[in-house]
């Protein structure tokens, strides 16, 4: 029987090192070389860590050649079509899909904590008006641990429950009052007779003393296939596995940090454009296009190595098939065609793009399919989301995987500080 090892092999002095292997159930082993720089006085070199696995999870897999992604087993697809986002959030933090009388309970807890400390919304008021809402949610979330300040008790299931629940409540609420910020007008507070994903909406778009109705083009009125499609985007942003942003959490998790620091840390790096700020850049792209008839040129600009223009919301980093999520997204956005009034031009300018780059050969050979970011972007636009709330909502989605993450990190015996090596190369 073969030894679950590999032995690597110094051509410099003959020597030879054997390292045991992890196996996974999904996925790729894992050569465990935590003794490498012990035994051989190197470390290795692996930019992006394309090649390091920096943990032990059970919460995401992803396959980026068959392009899967599942969530503690199950797969995106069916718990985007079949249950609601806190259904999910339970899965996430539980390990387990609820029944019925504990998806209630769960939902209404959050919505019982989904307020804030009023000592936030005067924060929320020092910030200038013109400031992006991705900044006012890092610098909220953050001040959130001089709000709630306890020490966590490792062994205490009961504490890491509420501080998971506080966080995924009010992370909506910060954003919104962000937001409404931004443009000057009142705050709205929570609803809590309206679910999740509507109360978010609700909190977007009311003002004090109106109900919300209106609607017959004076809009207002938040109808259910809009809850529907943002509950839905809230689910397919719940977890990626680890991430830039994630392993951006585990790594300020790691210096014992507290965890609504982390997930302030988490926030800001998912605003980079090259990671939850790329559907932003999608639809500022589509209006730089601007017509149909000039998507060829851009399509050569795309294709020249030498030119830096680069088509947004196509390619992964993991995925060299198409991206599950992107395959539910297509689906809703088909759906909110037909049942809400979409910007026919820009819409005619995105799907002439998918189209050729689904059949063009420069991108199938690179495996350039439209990713979440790509639709996500459309669909936001067609739900009536200012541009700078896109990424906002990626956190929403995100949170409760950043802290099921940490919660999993925080109870890894193994775990330790983060701390990369490096090949100097200086003085």
């Amino acid at each position: 029987m073969l030894k679950k090892s590999i032995t690597v092999t110094d051509n410099r002095n003959g020597k030879t090192y054997e390292y045991p292997v992890l196996r996974a159930s999904r996925g790729p082993d894992v050569a465990d070389i935590r003794t490498f720089y012990k035994d051989t006085g190197m470390f290795t070199y692996d930019p992006g860590f394309t090649s390091t696995a920096s943990c032990e999870s059970k919460i995401t897999f992803i396959d980026g050649d068959k392009g899967e992604l599942l969530y503690r087993g199950i797969e995106i697809e069916n718990l985007a079509n079949e249950y609601t986002y806190l259904e999910v959030c339970f899965l996430l933090l539980k390990g387990r899909l609820p029944d019925k009388k504990e998806a209630l309970e769960f939902d209404l807890e959050i919505r019982h904590r989904s307020f804030v400390h009023e000592g936030l919304t005067n924060l929320i008021g020092s910030f200038p008006d013109n400031a992006h809402p991705m900044s006012i949610l890092s610098s909220s979330v953050s001040a959130l641990a001089s709000f709630y300040y306890e020490h966590l008790d490792i062994n205490n299931e009961a504490e890491y429950h509420e501080m998971a629940m506080r966080i995924i409540a009010k992370i909506p609420t910060l954003a919104a009052f962000a937001y409404r910020h931004s443009l000057g007008i009142p705050l709205i507070y929570p609803n809590i007779s309206k679910s999740f994903s509507e109360n978010f909406l609700y909190m977007m778009r009311a003002y004090p003393h109106d109900k919300l109705k209106i609607t017959s083009e004076g809009e207002l009125e938040i109808k259910q296939v809009e809850i529907d499609a943002l509950d839905t985007i809230f689910t397919l942003h719940a977890d990626h596995e680890q991430n830039a942003s994630t392993t951006t959490v585990r790594g300020v998790a790691s210096t014992g940090a507290h965890p609504y620091v982390a997930i302030s840390a988490g926030i800001s790096a998912l605003w980079g454009r090259a990671h939850g700020g790329a559907n932003e850049s999608v639809i500022a792209q589509l209006e730089m296009i601007g017509d149909v008839k000039n998507i060829p040129k851009f399509i050569e600009k795309a294709k020249d190595k030498n030119d830096p223009f680069r088509l947004m919301g196509f390619g992964h980093r993991v995925y060299k098939n198409f991206d599950p999520r992107a395959k539910v997204l297509k689906k809703l956005q088909d759906r909110l065609k037909d049942e809400m009034k979409m910007d026919a031009k820009l819409l005619e300018i995105a799907h002439e793009i998918e189209q050729i780059a689904l059949n063009d050969d420069y991108f199938i050979s690179r495996n350039l399919y439209p990713n979440i970011d790509f639709y996500s972007g459309v669909v936001l636009y067609a739900l009536k989301i200012p541009r700078n709330m896109f990424t906002p909502i990626f956190v929403i989605g995100r949170t409760v995987g950043w802290i099921a993450q940490w919660i999993e990190f925080k109870k890894d015996p193994l775990s330790k500080i983060a701390r990369p090596r490096q090949l100097y190369t200086g003085k």
